[in-house]
């Protein structure tokens, strides 16, 4: 079991202003692992039925809970976990509470209470970059083509064969017993499109006549692979201008090594670890709390991988490069032609130091995700 105190510490935080913490993730991105790290906790599998019957009568069992924490692990397989979840938060304020799902807490009809002011959100994704020395990863092509997904990573599964099974597996548990789809088949194959489609433009169209599933269904299923967390819609950014392209967002797997795996990559050339290195920059940026996450690009094609708005006018702009050699700033200076205020950065697996260069007039700052995440998300936009 690798240590994750990163993760821990977003935890503790989120309990210094509320009673309940939701960690939720997609399936087998570690949150039970994760639970189990927690101290002096008492952690209850609520997929057995002992653990439900256990939670019978809130009131008794929370008075005889002796730990300060308590881990509920799958919370939402019990019958009602809203209205234990408000018992505890109401009646038992000094217990911290650890609730785990493979998904948000209002994604099931179980939950009739949305908590508000009574719980925080932490969301886990696969391995960061700064969290690699830790699961003993040098190679970051091993990152990228075999994902984030801890056993994977630490080469405790056959890559292929572990995702066959995850599909199968997050269909039945996330899909049909939270959501209903009955179409498994249809389901999968529009979600193998949009894993295919990773880092691309996303076109409903398109998906629904390769798919042969209808557009209304397939916007529906979109809908319930943005809130299970296993696919990201990056939205484009405008304030404004005729020439800019501000309707088709884009979509991204939530992991390399399932992009990888859909897309039959056993290896990995140059120019495939620069599409799937764009993920681990939304990852670092996303897990340090950065909501508002956009892309650039106009009708000529000039195009920044990452937008960040800041207060106004300050718009920050990232781009991804798994060769900072490789960069080039023509989108870039496009951008800063239409919005001239806010930094530049090239975020790349670079070792070392953030550094900075002058490019075509533009101050440029290139760093490592870890580093981007803490300085960009520190900024208050002046």
């Amino acid at each position: 079991m690798v240590d994750r105190p990163l993760w821990i510490e977003r935890i503790a935080l989120a309990w210094r202003q509320v009673p309940i913490v939701w960690l939720a993730g997609p399936r087998r991105v570690g949150k039970t692992v994760l639970a189990k790290q927690i101290a002096n906790a008492l952690f209850l599998n609520c997929d057995l039925p002992s653990v439900a019957e256990r939670l019978a009568d809130p009131e008794s069992f929370f008075r005889s809970v002796a730990e300060p924490v308590i881990v509920l692990d799958e919370v939402h397989q019990l019958a009602d976990p809203s209205r234990l979840l408000k018992i505890a938060a109401d009646a038992f304020p000094k217990l911290k509470i650890l609730a785990t799902g493979s998904s948000t807490l209002a994604a099931t009809r179980k939950f009739r209470d949305s908590l508000a002011g009574r719980k925080r959100v932490v969301s886990l994704v696969p391995v960061l970059y700064q969290e690699l020395p830790r699961f003993g990863v040098r190679d970051m092509r091993q990152r990228l083509q075999r994902g984030g997904l801890p056993s994977v990573l630490l080469g405790q599964h056959d890559r292929d064969e572990f995702f066959r099974e995850w599909l199968d597996s997050y269909y039945a548990r996330d899909v049909q017993e939270l959501f209903h789809v009955e179409k498994r088949a249809g389901f999968l194959r529009v979600f193998e499109i949009l894993l295919r489609q990773s880092g691309g433009l996303l076109d409903i169209s398109r998906i629904s006549a390769e798919s042969q599933i209808s557009r209304p269904t397939v916007m529906n299923w979109l809908e319930v692979f943005q809130v299970t967390q296993t696919v990201r819609v990056v939205r484009p950014y405008s304030a404004g201008g005729r020439r800019e392209i501000i309707a088709q967002p884009k979509v991204y797997g939530f992991d390399t090594g399932l992009v990888c795996h859909v897309r039959g990559w056993d290896e990995l050339r140059t120019d495939d670890c620069g599409g799937l290195w764009e993920n681990l920059v939304i990852d670092a940026l996303g897990s340090a709390g950065e909501p508002a996450v956009h892309y650039w690009r106009d009708k000529q094609h000039r195009e920044v991988d990452l937008v960040l708005p800041r207060s106004r006018p300050n718009v920050d702009a990232i781009e991804c490069k798994w060769n900072p050699k490789a960069f080039e700033p023509r989108g870039l200076l496009a951008f800063r032609e239409r919005y001239p205020r806010g930094r530049n950065y090239v975020a790349s697996p670079i070792d070392g130091r953030p550094y900075q260069r002058t490019i075509a007039g533009l101050d440029v700052t290139f760093l490592s995700p870890t580093d981007l995440a803490a300085t960009v998300v520190s900024r208050d936009g002046s």
